[in-house]
């Protein structure tokens, strides 16, 4: 495994390399991020991680210098898990100069949710993300189904963009109690970490009852008392359509998401309802 950190030496290592699959990441990577790597490793061609703490998504007031940066430990288990490149740029690879064109993704995906609770966050996202498929080039990309806004808003800006890139969505990896794994579950206490699978069963509960016929906007609001009740301080419940997060009918296809901060930790989490 290779392990490179400017622009110049990814494209001159993936010259003539066949197709390439893309796995961007923050790094402190845990078993979810590995499992991004095994579903691409499956495909033909390259593989590459990126590692890169993108401050462009982080808010004033959001966590960007702590956020752990563990570059040996990844690749280690990077290599181990059959990696062939690794992109570890700094910043100032990224952004030699201060980062003055942004892409804005429409607001009507954008500005509710996440990017409501996190004002900016999708701009950074996305301008990382369009960035990163510039520089890699990759014909596949994989991302975790957790971040589900986060993953229908980047299969739309390739989709309008009209890059030939596939951008696959991975099934969330959780722990025994069902926690979605993340790698903010550092921050959560022995007991917060047990707490925080509560987030899910809600999520599943939700989902239960709209299957059983019961109204959406009722569901939803007993789901957030019920959090706080137990601590918590959601931001929100949600039961959207699957394609856009959009109001929708109930013969759609339907995700319940939700959005929740544990002590000093927010966590998100869905639940697709079959």
């Amino acid at each position: 495994m290779r392990i490179v950190p400017t622009i110049a030496e990814l494209r001159t290592a993936l010259a003539g390399a066949g197709p390439v699959n893309l796995v961007p990441t923050m790094g402190n990577l845990h078993a979810g991020h590995l499992s991004l790597v095994s579903a691409a490793r499956q495909r033909p061609g390259r593989l590459v991680t990126s590692i890169f703490v993108n401050r462009l998504q982080f808010g004033p007031q959001e966590d960007f210098s702590r956020y752990p940066r563990t570059l040996d430990a990844d690749c280690r288990l990077l290599e181990s898990a059959g990696c062939d490149l690794v992109f570890a740029p700094a910043n100032e690879e990224m952004y030699p100069q201060d980062q003055e064109y942004k892409l804005v993704p429409p607001a009507a995906m954008a500005d509710m949710f996440e990017g409501a609770v996190r004002p900016g966050f999708f701009i950074g996202v996305c301008t990382v993300v369009l960035k990163l498929f510039h520089i890699v080039r990759p014909d596949a990309a994989f991302f975790g189904k957790k971040d589900y806004q986060q993953l229908l808003i980047i299969q739309r800006m390739v989709a309008q963009l009209a890059m030939p890139i596939e951008v696959v969505g991975c099934e969330t990896v959780r722990d025994n109690h069902g926690l979605a794994l993340s790698s903010r579950n550092g921050y959560l206490s022995a007991a917060e970490l047990v707490e925080a699978a509560e987030l899910r069963r809600t999520l599943r509960k939700v989902a239960s009852n709209v299957r059983a016929g019961a109204a959406w906007p009722d569901l939803e609001r007993r789901a957030l008392e019920s959090l706080r009740s137990r601590h918590w301080q959601p931001d929100y419940i949600a039961v959207r359509g699957r394609a856009d997060l959009g109001i929708a009918e109930a013969a759609d296809p339907l995700v319940v998401i939700g959005a929740a901060r544990l002590g000093g930790t927010r966590l998100i989490d869905n639940y697709e309802i079959p």
